[in-house]
């Protein structure tokens, strides 16, 4: 299953090292599935987005994602892939990158070719470059937002809405960023997201960000003292604040990192997917 993470540093840029797989696998992990990309995206101090990924197809490969890659910015998005969807390329790795905007998906659905139609009457099906349904999910609500007139909250509510009425649908876990708000969606209960709200530390309370999960660690001194907020996959430290998102919702992070939540979705797609309807492949890369 792929992994998701995000996190808001507030309104100041923020260094923190990033590692996007473990150290080389143990014996005792080779019979995992090994993943098929990595990638992290970040904001510079105008506010232009950089992303660094790379598909993971060979063993050399892999030195990509295990090197520790120092990066500062006020959002930080980062992705290991586990292909469902379009070959092991550059071009179908996360994130992905549409109107200054980052983006990373967690999930499968169907029907492309009537999401392609969807984006052609849209006018942005120059937006997606790979085979991915990530990739055109992103591309589905970049055109929303751009109706919306720039409001990403109502152009993710859109296309997920869309989608979810119109096509058949596994999981639409996602995360989208730009330099000051990140948002999130859980939809519909199929996989976990979870989200810390770390506020600053007192005086002699301060320990640095030390996030790790199964296959993604985030570090930051920096971190120790100011607040954040952190989206993932799953619980990444033993802090008893984490707390996993309801099916359903849709979170926005500010750049004073106030988080608010809601439900504007349906409860259930119109046409849910199970792992047995999926193919061999996509139903592998779904299983936790």
């Amino acid at each position: 299953m792929c992994r998701l993470f995000g996190l808001h540093a507030g309104s100041q840029p923020v260094r923190a090292t990033f590692w996007l797989l473990d150290a080389p696998d143990s014996l005792a992990d080779q019979s995992r599935r090994e993943p098929d990309g990595a990638g992290i995206g970040t904001f510079d101090g105008d506010g232009k987005a950089h992303v660094a990924k790379q598909p993971l197809a060979a063993w050399e490969d892999h030195a990509f994602a295990r090197e520790a890659r120092v990066l500062k910015s006020t959002t930080f998005l980062a992705h290991v892939r586990y292909a469902s969807t379009g070959a092991h390329t550059m071009i179908n790795t996360h994130p992905f990158e549409q109107d200054g905007r980052l983006f990373a998906h967690n999930g499968a659905f169907g029907d492309l070719e009537r999401l392609d139609q969807r984006l052609a009457e849209f006018g942005v099906a120059d937006l997606v470059y790979g085979q991915t349904d990530s990739e055109r999910l992103f591309a589905l609500i970049t055109a929303e937002s751009r109706r919306a007139g720039g409001d990403v909250g109502e152009g993710i509510t859109q296309a997920i809405s869309w989608i979810a009425r119109e096509l058949p649908v596994f999981s639409l876990n996602l995360i989208l960023t730009t330099a000051t708000d990140l948002w999130a969606v859980r939809f519909p209960n199929t996989h976990e997201l979870h989200i810390l709200e770390r506020r600053p530390a007192g005086p002699g309370d301060a320990v640095p960000l030390d996030a790790r999960s199964s296959r993604i660690r985030a570090h930051s001194k920096e971190l120790a003292h100011s607040g954040h907020v952190l989206i993932a996959t799953e619980p990444m430290d033993d802090n008893p604040a984490w707390r996993p998102l309801a099916g359903g919702a849709l979170v926005h992070v500010g750049p004073d990192l106030g988080v608010t939540s809601s439900y504007p979705f349906a409860k259930a797609p119109a046409h849910p997917l199970t792992l047995s309807d999926l193919s061999p492949s996509a139903a592998a890369s779904q299983k936790p």
